[in-house]
């Protein structure tokens, strides 16, 4: 006899879905659309605490419509630590995925839904060679870029970089390279990348990524470099709109000793000289 999941099928909104590869892909879906009953060994406060919890894509079998992975972005001012150790509590139970990309920009635009694609193709390519050890991995696959130059082609990050040089171009930026960083966390992994604008200003963006046992294949560390520095391609479309808001270079160097302080182990080239 076998035993009824824990997950809830999801009732797909037709006209709100999309494909991905052999994925159907929901948007914005509450845990409590996602599990269908209190598992076992989850306290009923640490359950309803967990159903507050929102996702904004969830991937799902398309077979039997059962949610296998959720992306949620999360603006840095609304990380809640206690809800997600209840978060944390109910997906380890009922074995959900659940990755949370922590940023103040990506989520609110069409980079959001760009991104789950992308999650999906590397998952995809995971799986499809799976027992090979001797091919690149989905983000060192080398081919042809937009502008004609090799490179690789499955960097989030490429646009972003070309924007960047557009914007030296244009005199809106005093060094056309994105720069970036990034550390393993417990939870996660966070990212940095930021450019140097004229004056000694510079732009900043920072992506922490929040894992609930997620994989896709690509380390997470270099995943939210890559997703920083298209957070900073975002913000280079906005400069005239919406000004960001900007780093002396003492500043940069002061939040990099505050970030080496929490990681020892942390040496960035850039900073070394500083």
């Amino acid at each position: 006899m076998s035993i009824p999941s824990p997950l809830r099928p999801v009732a797909t909104a037709e006209e709100r879905l999309f494909a991905r590869g052999r994925w159907v892909v929901q948007p914005d879906q509450r845990l409590s659309q996602l599990v269908a009953r209190r598992p076992e060994g989850v306290s009923p406060n640490q359950w309803n605490t967990a159903l507050r919890t929102r996702c904004d894509f969830v991937a799902l079998d398309p077979a039997t419509r059962l949610p296998v992975f959720a992306v949620e972005f999360a603006d840095p001012a609304a990380e809640d630590e206690r809800l997600d150790r209840m978060l944390a509590t109910v997906c380890g139970a009922v074995g959900l995925e659940w990755l949370r990309i922590v940023s103040p920009i990506i989520g609110g635009t069409t980079q959001a839904r760009r991104t789950v694609e992308y999650l999906i193709d590397a998952r995809a390519f995971r799986d499809a060679t799976a027992g090979d050890g001797e091919g690149p991995g989905f983000r060192d696959i080398v081919g042809r870029l937009p502008d004609g130059r090799d490179g690789f082609v499955n960097d989030l990050s490429t646009l972003a970089r070309a924007a960047a040089v557009d914007a030296y171009v244009g005199r809106d930026l005093a060094d056309p390279i994105i720069r970036g960083l990034h550390v393993s966390t417990p939870d996660g992994a966070e990212g940095w990348a930021w450019v140097e604008l004229p004056e000694g200003r510079h732009l900043l963006e920072r992506v922490r990524l929040v894992t609930h046992g997620f994989d896709c294949g690509i380390a997470l560390d270099r995943l939210a470099e890559d997703l920083a520095a298209l957070a900073v391609g975002e913000r280079l479309k906005r400069l005239e709109i919406a000004p960001p808001v900007w780093l002396s270079r003492d500043d940069l160097v002061r939040a990099y000793d505050r970030l080496q302080g929490r990681h020892p182990g942390l040496n960035s080239p850039f900073f070394a000289p500083l």
